[in-house]
């Protein structure tokens, strides 16, 4: 959309979620900026990495506030939590703080990635869900789950069920960053594929049915 954002789509996953919600789930998200500006691809553009990383950073803050306002319209009481302090819009991160929200069944979108240059929204991901000691990683994407190949140029790619760890990082097919994928392996952290334009695809994950790849 004209905006960068795609209200539509935020309305529906925000109805989604309050259903999760609903079924006891705690829910924490983590949202990129890749709409707004991608600090990977300013760099080389030429733009210095560091400052580039931090531009990207703020986006990703910008889309958890419209993430907010959007969920907490539809009933979903939400807190915002930035790794870089920035107290007017949203609270800093503080592990045991973000455990009380969840606790008090609110939603908590962390923004900001990690705070530092050089790591990727997938790594702030897989970080922030090894701290809150989250059963699983949900990552709501375009396509349904792994592939062989880039199934949008590869006709012939076929979808996995499940794969490892390991032949994620070793045929380099793209779920996360290789930083994201080995904190998930130490840690035991199953990741979960899907389509996000799918309505319901979350829930059902959830409820343990067969939906996308299961990476672990």
């Amino acid at each position: 959309k004209r905006t960068g954002f795609d209200f539509e789509v935020m309305k529906r996953l925000a109805i989604e979620i309050s259903d999760i919600v609903g079924l006891g789930a705690a829910v924490g998200l983590v949202i990129g900026g890749g709409n707004i500006v991608r600090g990977a691809q300013l760099s080389k553009m030429g733009m210095e990495r560091v400052g580039a990383d931090y531009m990207g950073m703020l986006g990703t803050v910008i889309n958890a506030l419209a993430m907010q306002d959007v969920l907490e319209k539809n009933g979903v009481q939400t807190r915002v939590m930035t790794a870089i302090n920035m107290e007017a819009l949203a609270e800093p991160f503080i592990r045991r703080r973000a455990m009380r929200h969840f606790e008090k069944g609110r939603v908590v979108i962390f923004a900001a990635g990690t705070g530092n240059p050089y790591f990727s929204t997938d790594t702030a991901a897989a970080l922030r869900a090894i701290q809150i000691h989250a059963e699983v990683i949900i990552k709501a994407t375009s396509v349904d789950g792994v592939y062989s190949a880039n199934p949008k140029l590869d006709p012939e790619a076929t979808r996995y069920r499940e794969i490892s760890y390991r032949d994620v990082m070793v045929n380099e097919l793209g779920v996360m960053d290789q930083t994201a994928i080995t904190l998930c392996k130490e840690n035991k952290l199953p990741i979960i594929v899907l389509n996000i334009h799918r309505h319901g695809e979350i829930a059902r994950a959830l409820h343990g049915e067969s939906v996308g790849t299961i990476v672990q």
